[in-house]
């Protein structure tokens, strides 16, 4: 590689990554893998045949649908004192599903952190704003945080994050919108200096739009020499960065990864050292999560090999 790298700057960010979890490190050896529940549906069955023989949750029910039944049926008549019992009983129920579903769902996350050797940080959590999605929305948090080395060997968190944004209508009602993402954040300190900002977006408008669009953005366009990425992903790179610097990171091997092996939804932001790969939604099996921690490995390793070079 001809160019030479851009003065080194001290990454943004970094001592909030590592207060909130993410080690400098980037990559080791991909961990060992151990057999846990896909999912949290293994042990909901479980929890739920648990509360439904629970005497407390059964005393509770049925005292609070007798009473319903007679104070209804006393008032109204006895077939809409039935209707209220039988109601009284199916919000129980859903209750009681809910909450089997929820520790269903505990169960899962422990084991998936036990058996990918992870410190799993369970609630409400939140990621420092050091890229561009991590900055969106009136609200920001993270509901299942997961820190250590991941399934691929990159070394960071793994998280469901959720930005909200609130709005009102005409009327002056207010609404919130919820935007869920699974991500994977890690330093890698070494491509500050090659690239100060490079982002992949799934592509979601026509591509004859893209000039009209770029007139309003403040970063540039990198365009590469692939149909397929010019179908399926747009690349942009900061206003003072180097374009062929962006460019050599997509070798036709990493085009030809991204656009048909890697999930669909995956998306990367790189700002000042600091790496944040996102798909939307929040996975929620330890196939799907193994998968995307994998191609985050990927991302960043191609990442480090262009920047060391």
């Amino acid at each position: 590689m001809s160019d030479e790298p851009a003065t080194s700057t001290s990454p943004p960010g970094a001592e909030e990554l590592a207060a909130g979890g993410v080690p400098e490190g980037g990559l080791q050896a991909a961990p060992p893998v151990a057999e846990i529940p896909d999912d949290a549906k293994d042990t909901r069955g479980k929890h739920l045949s648990a509360l439904l023989r629970n005497v407390w949750v059964l005393g509770l029910t049925w005292t609070v649908a007798i009473i319903a039944l007679i104070a209804v049926g006393t008032q109204v008549g006895l077939g809409f004192g039935a209707i209220g019992a039988a109601v009284v009983l199916l919000v129980a129920l859903v209750i009681v599903w809910l909450i089997a579903s929820s520790r269903a769902a505990s169960d899962f996350f422990n084991a998936y952190a036990h058996g990918r050797g992870l410190t799993r940080v369970s609630g409400r959590s939140s990621l420092p704003p050091v890229t561009a999605l991590l900055r969106k929305g009136d609200r920001r948090y993270t509901q299942e945080l997961f820190n250590g080395t991941l399934p691929g060997g990159l070394v960071g968190a793994l998280a469901h994050y959720t930005y909200e944004e609130q709005s009102t209508d005409s009327k002056g009602n207010r609404q919130t919108t919820y935007f869920h993402f699974t991500v994977a954040v890690t330093q890698l300190p070494e491509t500050a200096p090659f690239l100060g900002e490079l982002a992949l977006q799934r592509r979601s408008g026509f591509r004859f739009m893209d000039s009209a669009e770029d007139v309003f953005r403040t970063r540039q366009r990198v365009e590469v020499e692939s149909e397929l990425a010019d179908k399926k992903f747009e690349i942009f790179t900061g206003k003072g960065d180097e374009l062929n610097r962006a460019r050599q990171v997509f070798t036709p091997t990493f085009v030809v990864w991204l656009g048909e092996e890697a999930h669909e939804g995956i998306a990367f932001e790189l700002t000042a050292g600091a790496l944040v790969v996102n798909i939307k939604g929040h996975l929620k099996t330890a196939h799907e999560l193994d998968a995307f921690c994998d191609g985050a490995a990927v991302v960043a390793r191609r990442l480090l090999e262009e920047a060391r070079e």
